[in-house]
């Protein structure tokens, strides 16, 4: 057994970087895992210097989903508990205050490739591959496929369901599961860039913008223009919003508080 947490997590000026470091098992979703990851977004939802959140994986892919050494005659209650835990996890990403940046490399698999549509941003590689390939093994992705269908058409998410078949970084960025292909050299420079340019926003507006776009996406056009005037109203009258647009109007670079 390594005695290397199975979860790495780094912080600089703002951007916290999470690493799964599981590479011997793909950086598998274990329960254990999917635990420590819960417990590091819960931290970083109330670290007011978290600014953007990069999640990663150690090793020759990002993540190859559930462990499915574990998951071979189990209780119904361990199976629950499973896939509720990695629900709840993936709800935390969009809860979080934080943009959260999928770093991808490798595999996306299953699990690993709800993670990647959950999250707010993502960047691969052109060597990355995704897939949702649990038809495969009698277990259709059906979780997995609650984030996909809300990140790309409903036709290609149920052709990924139906088939299992990878497609490559660039028919992901194609069908918008991606928002970037770059070469692992430049995979990690790629990121820093987005990182700098989210930092340089108040993280109060980012704050209110990630939950306003999520909460949105679940609503009909009215009741969406509805809460977007009572957010927009409501973000005019912070501190950040006056800041900004004085700073503008001032031509100077703004200050923000986060208030």
């Amino acid at each position: 057994m390594s005695d290397q947490p199975q979860l790495l997590c780094e912080q600089h000026e703002g951007v916290v970087h999470l690493m799964l470091n599981r590479p011997q098992k793909r950086n598998a979703l274990s329960l254990s895992l999917l635990q420590d990851l819960s417990q590091q977004l819960e931290r970083i939802a109330s670290d007011s210097s978290a600014h953007v959140v990069v999640l990663g994986g150690n090793g020759p892919a990002f993540c190859a989903g559930h462990d499915l050494g574990e998951m071979v005659a189990q209780p119904e209650n361990f199976y629950h508990d499973l896939f509720s835990t990695c629900t709840k996890v993936m709800l935390k990403i969009r809860q979080l205050p934080q943009p959260v940046i999928a770093r991808v490399h490798g595999m996306a698999t299953a699990a690993g490739c709800q993670l990647v549509a959950a999250c707010d941003l993502a960047i691969a590689t052109d060597q990355a591959k995704f897939a949702t390939p649990g038809v495969k093994i009698g277990l259709f992705c059906t979780t997995p496929m609650v984030p996909l269908v809300r990140a790309i058409p409903a036709k290609v998410a149920m052709e990924m369901l139906l088939t299992g078949t990878p497609i490559s970084a660039n028919r992901a960025y194609q069908i918008g599961l991606i928002n970037q292909v770059t070469s692992e050299k430049e995979l990690d420079q790629t990121i820093e860039q987005y990182c700098q340019k989210i930092c340089e926003s108040s993280p109060l507006t980012n704050q209110v913008g990630k939950q306003a776009f999520h909460r949105q996406y679940a609503m009909n056009e009215p009741d969406a223009y509805n809460d977007a005037v009572d957010v927009m109203t409501s973000n005019m009258l912070t501190h950040d919003a006056q800041e900004g647009i004085s700073a503008f109007l001032e031509k100077r670079p703004p200050q923000w508080t986060g208030e």
